[in-house]
């Protein structure tokens, strides 16, 4: 974690990718020939890091309707700014929380929207046809929930830990309406370890395989960088010190110590990942899209 000189650590490399992840990519891609639209999930907090590139090479060719989830905890200015880069010719995106009831309800009319000529082709014959939707995303992006909100009660299994669903689930949202909700899901190797932190910020990879405390510096540096105003008002701390410093300022105002008075760094990191993740800090989000601008589009 940290040296007893107090210097900061570099935070092991980030991986994680269980084998069900692999039988998930499997089954994904054998039944993607039956979907006829694609609703991914995105965390408004990061939503590039969320995209993952294991789903890009499934999905080609079919239409996308890209959700920013979690809408809630994300800085309003900078999730319409996604938003804009995440619509295109080929794909529409749609701002929402889908803890709100009824906040699906605008995805209902999109995917009859972006369908309806196969809807009118069929119609002509006088055959109801049933449109399939994919659910995809990282874990711990809200499909789950999203799912829930579209049937009205709790027929998808959901959690607030990364890897909850874990096999295929049919459910039908209306007379001509299917998902397919899939497990969340990375990729096996994390090349690029910025976006792997943002991931473990919001959850997406289990704490347990985590250097929490390494990796709230990280964080407190974001938040010191991007929000500095929010973790002076949660935190009523000064923000001229290390992102080192800073977390023992939090322990000291949080009483987080432990025998002899030494900083309980363990505890105080966790609360600041608690914090951050339930939105007590403030409405943030990790990624700006000009970072970005240079990419091609998704």
């Amino acid at each position: 974690m940290f040296n007893n000189d107090r210097t900061e650590q570099k935070t092991n490399k980030i991986n994680w990718f269980p084998g069900h992840m692999t039988k998930a990519l499997r089954e994904m891609e054998k039944n993607i020939k039956l979907i006829d639209v694609i609703i991914y999930t995105l965390d408004a907090r990061a939503p590039f890091s969320c995209v993952n590139p294991e789903f890009t090479k499934l999905i080609r060719n079919k239409p996308i309707i890209y959700v920013l989830n979690k809408s809630d905890l994300a800085d309003d200015r900078e999730t319409k700014s996604w938003s804009n880069f995440f619509t295109t010719e080929k794909s529409i995106c749609v701002i929402l929380n889908s803890k709100e009831t009824n906040s699906t309800k605008i995805l209902t009319d999109k995917i009859t929207k972006l369908l309806s000529s196969k809807i009118e082709k069929y119609s002509n014959k006088g055959v109801s046809v049933v449109n399939r939707a994919m659910v995809i995303g990282v874990p711990n992006s809200g499909k789950s929930t999203l799912i829930n909100n579209f049937c009205g009660k709790y027929k998808a299994i959901t959690g607030n830990k990364p890897g909850v669903t874990q096999g295929k689930q049919w459910v039908r949202i209306s007379n001509n309406i299917e998902l397919l909700d899939t497990p969340g899901t990375l990729w096996p190797d994390f090349e690029n370890q910025s976006i792997a932190k943002n991931l473990a910020f919001i959850g997406s990879i289990r704490d347990e395989v985590l250097d929490i405390p390494s990796l709230s510096l990280d964080l407190i540096a974001l938040l010191q960088e991007r929000y500095p105003q929010f973790l002076e008002e949660r935190y009523g701390i000064s923000l001229k010190d290390t992102p080192l410093e800073i977390l023992e300022q939090i322990c000291e105002a949080r009483k987080f110590l432990i025998k002899g008075g030494e900083f309980d760094y363990d505890r105080a990191s966790h609360a600041l990942f608690d914090d951050f993740r339930k939105g007590r800090i403030g409405k943030i989000t990790l990624e700006k899209v000009e970072d970005y601008a240079q990419k091609e589009k998704i």
